[in-house]
């Protein structure tokens, strides 16, 4: 028997079958064959179409069963990852009502900043375990002020992977997990943190039912099987953030353990079972996969939103074939890129950075010695500086990384951007073969799976290898006090 994964990203849907008996992946498929566009009617805005989202779910399904040849009434069951913290808002016919505010967007930025200083520190760290910030119920209430046409008619807000499952099952609803996303799980309480919504003067009869992560969530209708080539009624067992997924991908679920992500965005995902901080803007606060009531696992997010995009736009400038071809060039250039300094920071505001958005930038640019290979390299050591520069203000509340594992995929595939990393750090950086839509695949099978099982190591087979630290670190971390020293700089002339 099969399950099959989900990974609804901002650039693409990525689609992976996993044979449940031997836990190992089969294949995986990705659509579309580039990015799926990104619209941004004004500056700092950041839309997209969730009929789009379900149009290349339906057909990667298609390609991955047309390649793979496998029968797919051996398919058991779906699990859905999915980009965190967006917003996608239905009538009561369950029609989409505008395109999607996905994560990225900084539209409410403002909007949040108001809320924190209305509420107070004691009222929203405590119960919210972050500031409102820029996510979800800050882009809702975006709407009802700025489009009360399209507010009035909305009957319910989703996640983005609550849209999917929704095509899937046709039933409305959503997790603990994607409310602690959209900053609307009151852990004190224990329920949905409806007196925020009343702050903002949300009818709290948009929030949808409840499911559990690891449940059945409703069967795939028979239109979504005509549309995807699934097996009809089969159980959509999972769904969760891509962060909190790809870390459950790596088995990050124990306090001390961290997972890595080099793709779109950078991410830094610390499990704790503390539900206290001295951060709550900087970095965040949502709850695991395997978060309970009586076991609170909480992942401390931080979130880099300028790390694989700017690679991938350095690409796109340079006009070199692959990212392997640059990675090559940056192994000829010394550590420190000859001075060279990059800020990888130009998607949006970046909530490290105190919602700051001061946009990418590269420093010091000698026009006599530096060469495409030094702009290949300023740019993986920039993207390594800002994830250990994450890493320091997640050390400063308190967090400590036992493990850190990553995946072997996109960033960390560069040997320049591990290994800075891995030096910075201290600690060797694990990595492994597996995705988010593996991930989501391998969760769908563990429907009446005990929780507190999760934490045996289901992907040890997946391991790689270990990028270790460089004996002479100083070259590192002289290059990293000086890149610091610049974001600074910006920090203190931004406002």
């Amino acid at each position: 028997m099969y399950t099959i994964g989900y990974d609804l990203g901002s650039s693409s849907v990525k689609v992976a079958l996993v044979d449940t008996k031997r836990n190992k992946k089969v294949a995986v498929v990705s659509e579309p064959k580039y990015e799926m566009g990104i619209k941004a009617p004004h500056p700092h805005w950041a839309e997209q179409d969730p009929e789009m989202w379900w149009m290349y779910v339906c057909k990667a399904t298609q390609r991955l069963l047309a390649e793979t040849k496998i029968d797919p009434k051996k398919i058991s069951a779906v699990g859905i990852s999915y980009q965190m913290h967006g917003l996608v808002v239905l009538d009561e016919k369950g029609l989409v009502l505008r395109d999607a505010i996905i994560w990225c967007d900084s539209r409410a930025v403002a909007i949040g900043d108001r809320a924190a200083q209305d509420l107070g520190v004691e009222k929203y760290g405590k119960h919210l375990f972050n500031s409102p910030g820029n996510f979800t119920a800050s882009k809702l209430k975006w709407v009802k002020e700025n489009e009360p046409d399209c507010y009035s008619k909305i009957a319910y807000y989703l996640l983005p992977g609550d849209y999917i499952a929704y095509k899937l099952s046709g039933i409305i609803a959503t997790t603990i997990n994607g409310l602690s996303e959209g900053i609307l799980w009151d852990y004190q309480e224990k329920k949905v943190a409806n007196w925020l919504l009343d702050y903002y003067e949300i009818d709290t009869r948009l929030t949808p039912p409840l499911v559990a992560n690891f449940e059945n969530q409703g069967k795939v209708t028979q239109e979504a099987s005509r549309l995807t080539g699934l097996p009809p009624n089969i159980p959509i067992r999972y769904r969760a953030g891509d962060q909190p997924n790809n870390a459950f991908a790596l088995n990050v679920l124990s306090p001390g353990e961290v997972a890595a992500t080099g793709g779109t965005s950078g991410v830094l995902f610390a499990v704790t079972d503390r539900e206290t901080s001295k951060e709550y803007s900087r970095v965040n606060h949502f709850a695991h996969v395997n978060y309970t009531e009586n076991t609170p696992r909480i992942g401390t997010l931080l979130c880099i939103n300028g790390a694989g995009i700017q690679y991938s736009w350095l690409k796109k400038m340079t006009q070199l074939t692959s990212f392997e071809a640059m990675n090559s060039l940056a192994k000829k250039v010394p550590v420190g890129s000859e001075q060279l300094v990059n800020l990888p920071f130009g998607n949006g505001s970046e909530r490290m950075l105190n919602n700051r958005n001061f946009g990418a930038h590269f420093g010091n640019l000698n026009l006599n010695v530096h060469t495409q290979a030094h702009l290949c390299r300023a740019a993986l050591e920039g993207i390594a500086f800002a994830f250990y520069y994450g890493m320091e203000i997640m050390k400063k509340d308190g967090l400590n990384a036992r493990v850190i594992r990553a995946g072997n995929d996109n960033l960390f595939q560069s040997e320049v951007m591990a290994t800075t990393l891995a030096t910075l750090i201290g600690q060797p950086i694990e990595i492994y073969d597996t995705t988010g839509a593996v991930g989501a695949a391998r969760a769908a099978a563990l429907e009446k799976e005990d929780l507190k099982e999760l934490s045996k190591n289901r992907n040890s087979g997946d391991k790689v290898m270990e990028v270790t630290p460089e004996k002479e670190g100083s070259p590192y971390h002289k290059a990293y006090e000086n890149w610091k020293r610049i974001v600074k700089q910006k920090l203190k002339n931004t406002t």
